[in-house]
């Protein structure tokens, strides 16, 4: 179930507000529109699109914290309790689903203990990870959970398995969910807390394979199955257990922890980066050129390869697809912005990004068979964030618009969508000229999403839908005149969604879709 491209296509780039529109109007009139055919089949359909596909990562690293979330109950930044109120409201705006903290590699040196109580009493340690900053450890526990509350957001916690205990693990969640009159959960109630809160997941560590301690996959089977054991929420406050799992395409270690620990996890996790070239090269956040937005759309694709082959390991021991998959950290990672604190991973946020995150989220809408979460790294002032911030000044990234634009993909059920598109190379390279997810939602309203990753061409767009005779289609586009273009502090609105809709001829929908532009429409 999914799109197909019956031929292989190319790559992407931007379109602007109105200055653009008038460019892809000029273009179409003078027929040099690339023709695409997209066929829709509302009776074919997939497991419903988990919300938690749109979640987020919050991890101690940088300014996605302290800053970003958490200013104080003092500061001159207009906050409730500590949190900006700017950002809360961001965050509400596109339905946060769910939030993963504290990390990331921050998680496997964290002792719960460290964030609870007065924050006056509370240590400073050394985050070793990120920058050798010190760590006062003003947002813990009860700072995080509240703050999800606060949100309208489940939590994931990530709990050490690389540097901590299976006793400390199993207090933490002891802490944090018990309603019984033990000392542990008498102490979260002197704490300030009297009614438990709800965990909805909980991972049993977080990159064992590399920071969470380096480990073989044997090794981090026993160690999950060891640990896991003792993770005991309350019967009526159950939680679901997510081992850490394979980095990009290490298949066996996928293979190893599903046939020695698969009926100890509900779900098991998958990390994957997107740079312009690779690890060694990941290329800058602006300024490049067209083969940097080839590259890294090619890049951002192979979403789809690794999801379908860890996909398919986990079927041999779980044919029932009863764990899931949990994307857990997922995102571009480019070199961070020149003058920025080393080691806090701020880059800025272009169309380029939200073409990522676009085609990464029809790539999960294609797999929600296995795919229930995925987190995207990071929320705010870390690699691919929602939101920037600048002390009192705040901006909302072109990734931000693309997730405010998906919201209506949320708890929906996806149906087959098929694209027939001549090629479009550049270099040696192919990728999908446009790019298509269709779904209905609860009240059975179909939605479209259009991804143009042509940065040079629009795109008439014709859209046939089985057994369906549209009267119209409307909803926002999100473009611009450069594939670099971004928000800044001075220009926050440089890039931002505006009106757009289709037409009927003949029975079907065609839409002039902008080069190097991501659209949502709804159809009536």
């Amino acid at each position: 179930m999914g799109i197909t491209t019956k031929f292989k296509t190319v790559a992407g780039a931007a379109a602007a507000a109105l200055g653009v529109f008038a460019l892809a109007s000029a273009a179409m009139a003078q027929g040099k529109a690339v023709p695409v055919s997209v066929s829709v089949d509302p009776a074919k359909t997939g497991p419903v699109i988990n919300r938690d596909i749109y979640g987020q990562f919050a991890e101690h690293l940088g300014r996605g914290i302290y800053e970003g979330i958490w200013v104080g109950e003092n500061s001159p930044i207009p906050n409730t309790k500590g949190y900006r109120n700017d950002v809360l409201e961001a965050l509400r705006k596109i339905r946060v689903p769910v939030i993963r903290w504290p990390g990331g590699c921050f998680a496997d040196e964290y002792n719960w203990r460290d964030g609870i109580g007065p924050r006056d009493k509370r240590p400073v340690r050394v985050n070793t990870h990120w920058g050798g900053v010190t760590e006062n450890n003003e947002f813990g526990t009860h700072e995080f959970l509240d703050f999800t509350e606060l949100v309208g957001a489940e939590a994931y916690v990530a709990g050490n398995m690389g540097s901590g205990s299976p006793r400390e693990m199993a207090e933490w969640v002891e802490y944090m969910t018990s309603d019984s009159q033990s000392s542990l959960a008498n102490e979260r109630r002197a704490n300030g807390r009297e009614k438990p809160w709800k965990i909805k997941y909980f991972g049993i560590g977080n990159e064992s394979w590399g920071c969470g301690g380096n480990m073989r996959p044997e090794y981090s089977a026993d160690l999950h199955r060891r640990y896991q054991t003792f993770v005991k929420a309350p019967r009526e406050n159950p939680v679901i257990k997510v081992a850490t799992g394979a980095n990009v395409d290490d298949y066996i270690f996928t293979k190893v922890l599903m046939e020695r620990a698969a009926h100890t996890m509900d779900a098991i996790s998958l990390h994957y980066y997107t740079f312009t070239h690779s690890w060694e090269e990941k290329g800058p956040a602006t300024g490049f050129n067209k083969d940097g937005w080839v590259s890294t759309l090619k890049n951002a694709l192979r979403m789809d390869e690794l999801v379908t082959k860890h996909s398919a390991i986990m079927d041999q021991y779980d044919p029932e697809k009863r764990v899931g998959l949990f994307v857990d950290e997922w995102g571009t990672w480019f070199d961070q912005e020149p003058g920025s604190t080393p080691g806090f991973l701020y880059q800025q946020n272009t169309l380029r990004d939200a073409h990522v995150a676009a085609l990464t989220l029809n790539i999960f809408h294609r797999h929600t068979d296995r795919v229930r979460m995925a987190n995207i790294a990071q929320m705010i002032n870390v690699l691919q964030a929602m939101i920037l911030t600048d002390k009192e000044k705040m901006i909302l990234t072109p990734t931000y618009h693309v997730f405010d634009m998906y919201v209506p993909f949320q708890g929906a059920t996806p149906v087959a969508a098929r694209v027939e598109a001549e090629p479009f190379t550049h270099g040696d390279t192919t990728l999908p000229r446009v790019d298509v997810s269709a779904a209905r939602d609860t009240s059975g309203k179909l939605h479209i999403a259009l991804v143009n990753l042509d940065p040079d061409k629009p795109a008439r767009v014709t859209t046939e839908i089985a057994g369906v005779k549209p009267r119209a289609a409307k909803g926002r586009v999100l473009t611009a005149d450069r594939i670099d273009a971004h928000n800044t502090f001075d220009k926050p609105n440089t890039i931002q969604p505006v009106a757009f809709s289709g037409r009927v001829e003949g029975g079907k929908l065609v839409f002039d879709l902008p080069a190097k532009a991501v659209a949502v429409v709804a159809v009536d």
